[in-house]
C-alpha cells in the first residue's frame, strides 16, 4: 500500500499504481487479488476510475490534481489469485483457501505527492 500511495500522485497512471504493488508483492512471494480492485470515490462510493493491483506502467487513466481515489491492495499467501463468495454470500476467500489480507486508504491526489485521508 505505501509503495501504491507513493506513484499517486498527478501525471502518473493508475497503471503505475498497479505494477508498483504487484511488483512488490510477487517479490515478497505473494500474489495479488486481480478480481477486486481500487476505485475512484466521489458522489458515489465507487467510480472511475478502477485502480487494479496490477498493471503495465504508463498505461490506464493518468491521475489528476484533486481526484478523490482508493487505493485497495488485496494480497494471497496461495499462488492463486482467484476468489469466490463466502457461503454467507457477503465475505470473499481465495479458491485455493489461503491466506488473504486487505488495506485500503482514500486519498487526494495533488501535484507531487497525495494526501492520505484515512490516516489520523
Amino acid at each position: 500500500l505505501k509503495r501504491g500511495l507513493k506513484k499517486a500522485r498527478a501525471g502518473n497512471t493508475v497503471g503505475d499504481i498497479g505494477n508498483t504493488i504487484s511488483r512488490y508483492v510477487e517479490s515478497q512471494g505473494f500474489t495479488v487479488v486481480k478480481d477486486l480492485c481500487g476505485h475512484g470515490i466521489g458522489k458515489k462510493l465507487h467510480e472511475l476510475p478502477e485502480i487494479c493491483n496490477f498493471g503495465q506502467r504508463h498505461h490506464g487513466e493518468t491521475l489528476k490534481v484533486g481526484q478523490l481515489i482508493c487505493i485497495e491492495p488485496m494480497v494471497a499467501a496461495g499462488r492463486d489469485w482467484r476468489i469466490k463468495h463466502t457461503q454467507d454470500g457477503i465475505g470473499w476467500q481465495t479458491m485455493d483457501g489461503s491466506l488473504a489480507a486487505h488495506f485500503e486508504h482514500t486519498l487526494l491526489v495533488r501535484q507531487d505527492d497525495c494526501l492520505v485521508l484515512t490516516e489520523p
